[in-house]
């Protein structure tokens, strides 16, 4: 991990950003963890949303499969939306109010992953880095104005889901942000990982609002070397009775001529309402450039538009 000196991120950004923000109601710093057990189709996230300015803490975690994809009906769900920020708080070894944990063991390298909720779910993993640090190169994407790094990792341990102890040993993406994110501007995009080894795999964000998809921002691992993505495109395919992603394919080119080709088909997923935006999560099995692996789609979308988007559909009796 030497290299990660060189991305612009450091040590440092393993902790809290406070200081380092405005006094805008809406400043927001964020730490994401997901995993899997692909063979389950099981999905889960641990996601903390800090808004320091009002005091709140957000989030907390969520695990589903292939049961039920609303929050209320997954195996488990639990997003809090404004307890208190302890005192003195130090994201580098943390308890919060949500249940989760969170403490780092190697600086941008290696955390052990935390959650309890009494006799319902209980979440003992750790998070071990296979790339350096990825920081966001293009402010078209649909992060705008954050600050924002990525880091696929080989995540280990296990969950106690209602009683049952489920293995987890996946690769599986983590991600921080800081900075402005207010409620009342959602758009429309797509976050999309894959991941086969840590010599293959890709993340791709869509351009903002762009209704084709189009690729903002991302990076391709190929054959153990990584590239920025230059050009691509999403496409999809949908369920007609939910609006679901079924399908997906990835086409592009990164910063060294080589082209990426992933195609996808969902296992699971779950549809996490936040404010006014929501985001249709699917994960993911993957044809990564031909080799198989696994990853996320998450399809994010105003509230007001996946509800012009559902009528029209009911009325064309489908999705395309």
């Amino acid at each position: 991990m030497t290299a990660a000196a060189d991305t612009g991120v450091s040590a440092r950004d393993d902790g809290l950003h406070f200081a380092d923000m405005s006094d805008r109601w809406w400043i927001t710093e964020t730490a994401w963890f997901a995993f899997c057990n692909p063979e389950r189709k099981l999905g889960g996230w641990i996601y903390n949303m800090f808004r320091p300015n009002i005091g709140t803490i957000a989030g907390g975690a969520w695990v589903w499969d292939d049961t039920a994809s609303v929050p209320w009906e997954v195996p488990y769900s639990a997003n809090y939306t404004a307890l208190r920020i302890p005192e003195n708080a130090d994201l580098n070894d943390i308890s919060l109010p949500t249940g989760v944990r969170l403490k780092t063991l190697v600086p941008l390298t290696k955390y052990k992953l935390g959650f309890e909720d009494e006799d319902r779910l209980s979440i003992d993993l750790t998070y071990n880095a296979v790339m350096p640090p990825r920081p966001m190169r293009k402010p078209d994407s649909s992060f705008q104005k954050l600050s924002h790094f990525d880091q696929f990792g080989r995540v280990t341990g296990s969950i106690k889901l209602h009683g049952e102890v489920i293995d987890i040993d996946c690769y599986a993406i983590r991600d921080r942000s800081w900075g402005p994110r207010p409620e009342h501007r959602p758009g429309q995009s797509a976050y999309v990982t894959g991941i086969a080894s840590p010599d293959d795999a890709f993340l791709a964000v869509t351009k903002w609002n762009d209704p084709n998809y189009a690729i903002s921002y991302g990076f391709m691992i190929r054959d153990g070397k990584i590239g920025d993505i230059v050009s691509g495109k999403r496409s999809v395919t949908r369920d007609p009775a939910t609006g679901y992603v079924t399908y997906i394919t990835i086409e592009g080119r990164d910063e060294f001529g080589r082209d990426l080709h992933a195609v996808g088909k969902r296992l699971s997923g779950i549809v996490l309402n936040r404010h006014s935006f929501i985001d249709s999560n699917g994960l993911i099995e993957w044809s990564i450039n031909g080799k198989t692996g696994h990853g996320e789609d998450q399809d994010m979308w105003p509230v007001y538009a996946w509800s012009a988007m559902r009528r029209d559909a009911r009325r064309a009796g489908g999705v395309s």
